[in-house]
C-alpha cells in the first residue's frame, strides 16, 4: 500500500447543512467496486485514483475522521498546492458533497419507508467525468457483473494514467482512461483484451466522438435543469451508442437527475422481494414512486439498497 503524504479534513455536511453518512456514501452504488475505485468495509476506507492536469493521476484514500469530519489522504509524493487543490476538488465532486439534499430530506422526514435516509444517506458516488459514467454504464449492459469487472479492469489497467507508487501491473493506482487513450486503442484491444464483445464498437465510437470534439458529454454534467431539462438529457443519452432506457436512467442518476427509475434485472426482483409481491410491472413501480417527484429515482434506489449497510 502506497504511503499517504498529505491529508486534509472535510466536513460531513452538505450545502444546506444536512448530514453526510460517509459509510453509506462509500457503498452507494456498484461503481465504487469498479476500478479506479475500491471500498474496504473492514476499515471503512474508500480509495479512488483521479486524473490531474497534465495527463497524470493521483490516488486518494478516504475515511472517517473525528466526529463530523472525513479525511482525504493523498498517496505518493507530496503534491504541490495547485495539484492538492485540484485533487481535493475532485474528491468533493466524487462524493457529491456539493449537492444540497436538504429538500429531499425534508420531504422524506415523515415517510415510514424512507425517513431513515434523512440521517445522511442518498449521496450517490459519481465518477470524475461524465465520459467515465457512460463507458462504465455501457459495460454493465446485458452481462454478468464479472464481465463488467473484466471490461472496466482492462480499460483502467492498460489505458489509464498511473499514479505515483502504483503497482507495475493491474488496475490499482491507475485513473480511468481519457477519451483519447480509448480512441487510440485498436479494435483488437476491445476484442481480445477487454473482451467487450459487441460493446467494443460502442466504446470506440464514444471515445472517438469525444476525443475529436464532436460530442461534449461533460456539458450534461455542467448544465442545470433550467438549461437542460431531464427530457432533453434523456434524449441526448438515448442517442449515444449502446445506451438504452436502463443505461440512460443510470447515467442520469449519476448526473443527479433523479426523475427516472433504474429498472433492470436486479432492481425489479429486488423491489418485488422487498414489497412482498411475486412480481410487479414497471408501471406499478413507477406509480408507487411518482409522489417523490424529481427525486423518484433516488427514493427508489434508497428503498432497494437500505440493507447494503447493516444498521448498528
Amino acid at each position: 500500500m502506497v504511503e499517504i503524504s498529505d491529508t486534509a479534513e472535510f466536513p460531513l455536511a452538505g450545502p444546506g447543512g444536512e448530514p453526510v453518512d460517509l459509510r453509506r456514501t462509500f457503498i452507494s452504488n456498484g461503481i465504487t467496486l469498479l476500478p479506479p475505485m475500491s471500498v474496504d468495509e473492514e476499515s471503512w476506507t474508500f480509495e479512488v485514483t483521479v486524473p490531474v492536469t497534465g495527463g497524470r493521476a493521483r490516488t486518494v484514500r478516504l475515511s472517517e475522521g473525528r466526529p463530523g469530519y472525513g479525511v482525504a489522504g493523498i498517496a505518493g509524493d507530496p503534491p504541490g498546492p495547485g495539484e492538492r487543490a485540484e485533487v481535493l476538488g475532485t474528491v468533493r465532486h466524487v462524493l457529491r458533497l456539493d449537492e444540497d439534499l436538504s429538500e429531499f430530506y425534508g420531504f422524506i422526514a415523515g415517510d415510514p419507508e424512507l425517513s431513515w435516509a434523512a440521517t445522511g444517506a442518498g449521496r450517490i458516488v459519481r465518477s470524475p467525468t461524465v465520459f467515465e459514467e457512460v463507458v462504465k454504464t455501457v459495460c454493465t449492459t446485458n452481462c454478468a457483473w464479472s464481465a463488467t469487472e473484466r471490461m472496466v479492469g482492462a480499460l483502467v489497467e492498460h489505458l489509464g494514467a498511473r499514479a505515483p507508487g502504483a503497482p507495475e501491473s493491474g488496475p490499482a493506482g491507475r485513473a480511468f482512461p481519457t477519451p483519447a487513450a480509448m480512441a487510440e486503442a485498436g479494435e483488437g484491444f476491445y476484442r481480445d483484451v477487454a473482451r467487450a464483445g459487441y460493446r467494443g464498437r460502442y466504446l470506440m465510437s464514444l471515445a472517438r466522438s469525444v476525443a475529436a470534439g464532436g460530442l461534449d458529454l461533460e456539458a450534461l454534467g455542467r448544465a442545470g435543469p433550467e438549461e437542460l431539462p431531464d427530457e432533453e438529457v434523456a434524449r441526448r443519452l438515448l442517442a449515444l451508442p449502446g445506451v438504452g432506457p436502463y443505461a440512460a436512467a443510470h447515467i442520469m442518476m449519476q448526473l443527479g437527475r433523479y426523475s427516472r427509475l433504474i429498472l433492470d434485472s436486479w432492481t425489479r426482483p429486488t423491489y418485488a422481494r422487498l414489497a412482498g409481491v411475486e412480481a410487479a410491472e414497471d408501471q406499478e413501480i413507477e406509480e408507487k414512486f411518482r409522489r417523490y417527484g424529481r427525486y423518484a429515482g433516488l427514493a427508489f434506489w434508497l428503498y432497494l439498497t437500505r440493507d447494503w449497510l447493516r444498521e448498528p
